[in-house]
């Protein structure tokens, strides 16, 4: 469905705007809950491309929590403004994504173009090339 998709300005803008508003950044998560930043710090959990947090590596039943807790918030979060952007819930998802992972710092997890986990270094990360 979003294989030749492209992000609209209205999207970007609103998908730029639910991150600065809610928070949607590893530091805001991190300093609201202790496991989800030691999850995050210890490369338990990343940024997914399409908008969500995955675990990265084995599952333990406190990952799956922070990480359906979290992505349970997103959804709602990703359906109100994608309504308003008049958008798709996964076209929405993929461009907050898009953002998510361009924010995450060195040594933070995100999946790579390719679908595989990959550790941020000082270099930008290896994104989808529909990103903005």
């Amino acid at each position: 469905m979003l294989k030749n998709w492209k992000p609209t300005k209205t999207i970007l803008a609103a998908a730029a705007a639910i991150t600065a508003i809610t928070g949607f950044t590893g530091a805001a998560y991190a300093m609201r809950d202790p496991a989800y930043a030691a999850a995050r710090a210890n490369g338990q959990v990343g940024e997914k491309m399409d908008g969500y947090i995955g675990i990265v590596g084995a599952e333990t039943a406190d990952l799956r929590r922070i990480v359906n807790d979290i992505n349970i918030q997103r959804r709602a979060v990703y359906a109100e403004k994608a309504q308003a952007a008049n958008a798709t819930l996964e076209e929405y998802a993929f461009t907050a994504g898009c953002l998510l992972i361009s924010r995450t710092t060195t040594g933070e997890m995100y999946q790579a173009y390719n679908g595989g986990w990959k550790k941020r270094d000082a270099n930008a990360p290896d994104r989808d090339p529909r990103c903005p």
